[in-house]
């Protein structure tokens, strides 16, 4: 696939700290991929520096192989939602999308497309003011797609959401990669991310720790646990083979294996007097890669997975 947006060693420092330190990945046309890690990783500064609102010390922002990136090529949802309180539906979003130079016609019919598809009909007229935080979201948005921009970053596009509305907003974000946008998201919902994210970039103190596909990072670094309901000895449970650790809370027992077990071999391990009224085995989510990061038991560059 073509890449449309290509980061190149970027340095960033602020006065004595540095905040990046010289990471690369690219964004390729219809994928969406995403950019994570803790607080302080150095994310929103990435975005940033992406966006042109601050600019690298090193390192390059590279879209459609040109360093001059059109803006009216670019959607943005930012973290901090800032649309004006008191001004309409309908003339904040063709406000934002003169901005974009799109044509105003055209504008008028993507509105009442969306503001129909998120549930907003009727609204066009409304205040922002008047609309609740949910509705404020969605208009937001919509503001940050409505110019059909090939390039799409959301910074935590899902937060204060209800889960009716997150469906709403994950199937539009994947119908949007399905025709070719490229998608570039951060988000802290690890598990709205493991189920739209096709590609993702892990880090931490501004450096790269896990780079790749979400099925090469998951083979990489997500063991497999077996979960057992029933009441077992925790003694009986870190005897059986090739067990790391085990988790216990009341007859529910959580058992992480080591690197490359083979499940349907390793069932055959299990001591045949452990009391078992269900199993499930599954790796570890992404969510808790994620938390391993955080706690520094991932903590070394782990090189690129996927090109």
């Amino acid at each position: 696939m073509e890449n449309v947006l290509s980061i190149q060693g970027l340095e960033k420092s602020f006065k004595d700290k540095q905040v990046l330190k010289g990471i690369s990945f690219e964004v390729k046309k219809g994928e969406i991929m995403a950019i994570l890690g803790p607080n302080g990783a150095g994310k929103s500064t990435t975005i940033r520096n992406i966006m042109g609102i601050m600019y690298p010390d090193e390192g390059k922002v590279i879209f459609h192989n040109h360093t001059d990136i059109p803006r009216h090529k670019i959607g943005y949802l930012p973290e901090e939602r800032g649309l004006y309180k008191n001004v309409k539906v309908m003339d904040m979003l063709l406000y934002l999308a003169d901005l974009k130079d799109y044509p105003k016609e055209k504008a008028k019919e993507r509105i009442m497309y969306y503001l129909d598809k998120f549930d907003l009909n009727g609204k066009e007229n409304t205040n922002l003011e008047e609309l609740s935080k949910g509705m404020n979201q969605k208009v937001q948005f919509i503001s940050s797609i409505l110019h059909e921009p090939e390039l799409l970053i959301l910074d935590e596009p899902f937060s204060g959401l209800d889960p009716v509305s997150q469906d709403v907003f994950k199937d539009e974000i994947r119908n949007l990669a399905n025709k070719g946008t490229a998608i570039l998201l951060s988000s802290h919902q690890m598990n709205l991310v493991e189920e739209i994210c096709d590609r993702l970039f892990m880090m931490q103190e501004g450096q790269k720790i896990i780079y790749g596909s979400l099925d090469e990072v998951k083979t990489e670094y997500a063991n497999f646990k077996c979960t057992i309901r029933g009441k077992n000895k925790l003694d009986d449970l870190k005897a059986i083979s090739e067990v790391q650790r085990v988790e216990q809370s009341e007859d529910v027992s959580v058992l992480y294996l080591e690197k490359d077990v083979v499940p349907i071999q390793w069932f055959k391990t299990l001591p045949d007097h452990l009391n078992i009224h269900e199993l499930t085995m599954d790796r570890i989510s992404l969510h808790e890669i994620f938390v391993d990061i955080a706690s520094g038991k991932i903590n070394q560059e782990a090189g690129e997975l996927h090109a």
